[in-house]
Parts: C-alpha cells; sequence; structure tokens
C-alpha cells in the first residue's frame, strides 16, 4: 500500500519473513530500488524482535540526568557502548540491549533487501532519548531544519547511508519533515552549494598517507570530493533561511513502535518533534545499488562531469 508519505510493507513480518516465499527475491529488490530512489518503507511494528521488557528498560532510565551526550550509541563492530554515564549494572543491561537490538537488526536486513546481503557493512546503532522539540544546538546540529546527512569522521566516497529508525514513544508519534527528492535539490542548489568548486579541487589520498593522516586525527583525513561537498550541502541547506521557509514539506507521523527504513543522505529530513528512538545506521555500497543512477554521487556527477570520489575503501573507524 502507497500513499503520499510512505511505502507501508505488510508482505514481510516478524519472524517468518516473506508472506511469499517464491515472490521474496522479486520483493526484495523492488524495495531496495524504492529506498534509493527516495522512498521511505514503513512497518507498523518492529520486523525484528524488540522485547517489552528490553523497551520498559530504554524508557525507564533517568536520560534527564545524560547532560554531556544526547545519544547512547553503539558500535557493533568494536563492542563499544558510548553515551551512557551510569552504575555497573545499569551499564552492562544498556549495553546487552544495545547489543541484542543491533544483531537484531543486522539479521533483518539481509533478508529484507537481499541485493545488499553480504555487502553493507554496519556502523553504529543508537537510541535517542531526549525530546527533538525545542531543543537548544547550534545551527548545523539542529534537527528541525530539512537536510541531508553526511558524517563528518566517516567518510563515504559515494556509499549510501541507510538507516533504520524504530519510535519506542509509547504514546507520542515522532514527527518529521520531508521536501524535494535530492536530484531536484541538487539540480538547484548543488552549484549555489559550491560543487564546481569542490570538485575541481578533486585530491584522493594515497592509501598509506591516508591511514597515518586519520591516525594522527588530522581534520579531512580520506574525504574524497563527493564528501566534502555533501558536508557543505548539508550545512548549505540549514544555513538557506528562504528554502528552510518556502520550501514544499510534508509533515509524516510515525506512531508508536513504527519501523521505518530510509536513505538519509538522498532524503532530505527534519525532525520536528519525538523522543525515545532507536536507530541504526547500516553503509551500503555503490556495487549494491539495484538503481545506482539515483545515488547522491551519481546525481552530483552527472551535474557537474566529473568524478567525485576515486576509489571505494573501508569506512570503518
Amino acid at each position: 500500500m502507497t500513499n503520499s508519505a510512505w511505502i507501508t510493507v505488510s508482505d514481510f513480518v516478524r519472524p517468518a519473513g516473506w508472506a511469499d516465499a517464491a515472490a521474496g527475491e522479486v520483493r526484495s529488490r523492488f524495495y531496495c530500488e524504492q529506498l534509493e530512489a527516495g522512498q521511505i518503507l514503513f512497518f507498523p511494528a518492529p520486523p525484528f524482535e524488540l522485547t517489552e521488557h528490553d523497551q520498559r528498560l530504554l524508557l525507564g532510565q533517568r536520560w534527564s540526568e545524560l547532560k554531556l551526550h544526547k545519544n547512547v550509541s553503539y558500535r557493533p563492530a568494536r563492542d563499544q557502548l558510548r553515551g551512557f554515564a551510569g552504575d555497573a549494572e545499569s551499564l552492562a543491561c544498556i549495553g546487552r540491549v544495545m547489543r541484542g537490538y543491533a544483531a537484531q537488526v543486522a539479521d533483518f536486513l539481509p533478508r529484507f533487501l537481499r541485493p545488499y546481503a553480504g555487502q553493507w557493512t554496519p556502523d553504529t546503532a543508537s537510541f535517542r532519548p531526549l525530546q527533538e522539540e525545542g531543543r537548544s544546538l547550534p545551527l548545523h546540529k539542529r534537527n528541525d531544519l530539512l537536510h541531508v546527512d553526511a558524517f563528518p569522521s566517516r567518510p563515504m566516497h559515494g556509499r549510501r547511508i541507510l538507516r533504520v529508525f524504530t519510535n519506542l514513544n509509547p504514546s507520542k508519534p515522532r514527527v518529521w519533515l520531508t521536501t524535494h527528492p535530492f536530484d531536484e535539490l541538487a539540480r538547484r542548489y548543488a552549484f549555489d552549494a559550491g560543487l564546481r568548486e569542490v570538485a575541481a579541487s578533486t585530491f584522493a589520498w594515497p592509501r598509506r598517507l591516508e591511514a597515518v593522516a586519520r591516525a594522527l586525527g588530522i581534520p579531512g583525513a580520506g574525504r574524497s570530493a563527493y564528501d566534502r561537498f555533501m558536508l557543505r550541502f548539508h550545512d548549505y541547506l540549514k544555513e538557506h533561511v528562504e528554502f528552510q521557509r518556502e520550501c514544499p514539506k510534508r509533515r509524516l507521523e510515525f506512531p508508536p513502535l513504527g519501523t521505518w527504513l530510509v536513505m538519509t543522505d538522498g532524503v532530505p529530513h527534519a525532525v520536528l518533534s519525538g523522543q525515545y528512538a532507536l536507530e541504526y545506521t547500516a553503509i551500503v555500497p555503490i556495487e549494491a545499488l539495484v538503481a545506482p543512477t539515483h545515488a547522491p554521487i551519481r546525481v552530483l556527477e552527472a551535474l557537474c562531469s566529473r568524478p567525485l570520489a576515486a576509489s571505494v575503501r573501508s569506512t570503518e573507524g
């Protein structure tokens, strides 16, 4: 079922998976195409296990005391929990919940999005306990302004940023805004945001130099022209007062326990309100895409007629 806000997935349910196993391959490819083209895929309930006990544990913490961190984050590759300052018992409980959540999503994704199986890379899982509405944040960190995602610390080199969200709030929706798809925004704003200048200054870091630079913490180490532009575009859209005020907007209200998948590098979005959300980020390489012409890097390269990433490299780190 499709409406103006999202595509509701009804033929893949937990724990069985595809309602029609024979059609799974075709349906899986269809959903990948929709994601890559800028659609949001919505599940009325999580398509992976998320126990009531674990939900209560996350909702029951005193998150208002977390003054230094906006999210609790978990890095599966390092089994590393950040952003939580509690006693040893609470730390162990939150770590167990986040570890289990990450494992459940990592099991779900290759079964649902089969073309990406064996090629995508887990990035981070997070729990977002703070109320988004009314937060006081610096301009470039504000979530309530329309933007596309780019990672300052982890160069993508054209890979897609796939995110899975679940609204854990027991009574209130998580409210988003979206607007025109990436290709339309790029055609209108990319050159004003500096695409031509960034493309002309393409610099490819040699692998050994990149490793040394990143180890030394040198800002921008390993960023391709694509990464530099996407960071600039992220900031440009948030700074553009007229765009934020006048662009057409679509309001999306994700209900309690609603789960949605979206490629946030290609879907301009803003979070107006909501508290208590789980999020999982996966990185999908260009080689795994079923409709690569929709990828932001391909859209931008078509506009400037230049390659924007010299090579594909690991994003972990």
